[in-house]
């Protein structure tokens, strides 16, 4: 039975949890938060242990995971920190907004013997797996053009107001945007040319990017607006024989002989306890994490060399 311990207990943790509830290797053992008012309803509500700082915790805890949902800024600090004491690290994106972090993260997991992974959870989401499959299988023919959108309100709501805070988030291109970008370079490789628009002021941030590929391209956008805007995350994608088109949390395939085929959804799918549709993404990528450490296999779908390739393009923004 895998230990887990949980720092940060705001936001995403919610969805960390309820993977990890499904996961019957593994038992949450402790939470720790600077917090009280958030950590110590998670203790009473899994029975676990509460602690209001990491290195007790660290010393007090025989863990064999550590989950970090803490604020983007302290991700690889946090992680080598736990990956010396032998301990498997799954932590939040970004694992910073620093690329020679990657390497002092990864350098320190082969060191240690270690599993790391970077929870890009688009990559275990089932609707843009589908997406990559038929991109992968050439079964519609050759992607001919993409668009990706991922919007919403500015985050007021953030502890300590580290979100609005460009050194400490990086504001919409690490929060939101990375999302997509991390999808594009996993699924379709490193885009050849970048052109950017970016629009804002210290109460919002908007960008607009065209990636350009060999033969086709994919523009994306996200933004943080001042205003009660409502979340959304889109996709269209244009293939010879077919039109891919996830909106309102729904996969259709619309086919060339006037077909519209609706992607299968899991009704089984959980909860995630945060403003998205449900989805097994955030238990498959726990799923796929707890079996590389059961296994001591290295987690290869979410590779350094990919993170790095990520943070060397959002430079270029």
């Amino acid at each position: 039975m895998l230990k887990v311990g949980i720092v940060g207990t705001g936001g995403i943790s919610s969805a960390h949890l309820k993977g990890w509830e499904n996961i019957p290797e593994a038992r949450l053992v402790a939470a720790c938060d600077i917090r009280p008012e958030k950590v110590d309803p998670v203790g009473e509500k899994y029975g676990c242990h509460v602690y209001y700082d990491l290195d007790e915790m660290l010393q007090r805890e025989q863990l064999d995971v550590l989950d970090i949902c803490l604020p983007t800024y302290l991700h690889a600090d946090t992680a080598v920190k736990a990956i010396k004491r032998g301990i498997h690290v799954l932590t939040e994106k970004p694992v910073s907004l620093h690329r020679e972090d990657v390497a002092r993260v990864y350098g320190a997991a082969r060191e240690q013997g270690v599993r790391v992974m970077v929870a890009q959870v688009l990559r275990f989401w089932p609707e843009y797996e589908r997406l990559q499959r038929a991109f992968d299988s050439g079964e519609f023919g050759r992607l001919l053009s993409g668009n990706m959108t991922r919007l919403g309100n500015t985050p007021k709501w953030s502890w300590d107001g580290w979100m609005r805070d460009p050194a400490r988030s990086g504001l919409v291109p690490f929060d939101l945007h990375i999302h997509d970008l991390d999808f594009m370079i996993h699924a379709f490789g490193v885009p050849q040319q970048i052109t950017c628009d970016r629009a804002g002021n210290e109460r919002q941030d908007y960008l607009s990017v065209t990636y350009r590929y060999a033969d086709f391209f994919i523009r994306a956008e996200a933004a943080w607006y001042d205003c009660t805007y409502t979340f959304t995350a889109t996709y269209r994608f244009q293939f010879e024989r077919a039109v891919m088109e996830y909106k309102d949390g729904k996969l259709t395939i619309y086919h060339q002989d006037g077909r519209a085929e609706p992607f299968a959804q899991d009704e089984d799918a959980p909860e995630n306890g945060i403003n998205l549709p449900k989805s097994n993404a955030y238990y498959n990528e726990i799923r796929y994490f707890t079996d590389c450490v059961l296994a001591g296999r290295d987690c290869d779908r979410v590779r350094p060399e990919e993170l790095e390739a990520v943070l060397d393009t959002i430079a270029k923004l």
